[in-house]
């Protein structure tokens, strides 16, 4: 494990992934605990049955991406199990790309693109940079232990 860290780097790391934790997190706590998700899945029920897409597949794509955006959200804040938070992150976007792509062919990416381009630089920069999160003090116990 290498500790020598550049200041830039961690920053960087600690300053994206909180960023994106934040934008999840709000979306999701908008959907479960403001609009409510029922309201969700009747605002995305409709085009989508315009389309002929089964009903079940709006509502099983609304609760599933307004509680991982709430949870995975929660969780990149603090920095715990951020890679697994990052994959479902990574399939929400997917869904909701494939959802908006299904009622316009030409969607504005304003809302997605942020989002995934920050997911994609959390995923391809070395997990050593992301020092400031409940994973790296993890680990830096599990070092200890080991060591001593």
């Amino acid at each position: 494990m290498n500790f020598s860290i550049h200041a830039r780097e961690m920053d960087a790391a600690f300053i994206a992934r909180v960023f994106l934790g934040f934008l999840f997190f709000l979306q999701g706590y908008d959907k479960v605990f403001r609009i409510g998700v029922k309201q969700v899945v009747e605002t995305v029920h409709a085009p989508l049955a315009a389309k002929g897409i089964p009903g079940i597949f709006s509502k099983t794509g609304a609760y599933f991406t307004s509680y991982i955006e709430l949870i995975c959200g929660a969780l990149l804040i603090m920095g715990f199990v951020k890679y697994y938070c990052l994959y479902l992150l990574g399939f929400d976007l997917l869904f909701a790309a494939i959802a908006f792509g299904i009622v316009e062919p030409v969607w504005d990416m304003k809302h997605i693109f942020p989002r995934l381009a920050l997911l994609i630089f959390l995923l391809i920069i070395p997990s050593q940079w992301d020092v400031i999160s409940v994973d790296y003090a993890w680990s830096f116990i599990k070092f200890i232990k080991t060591t001593f």
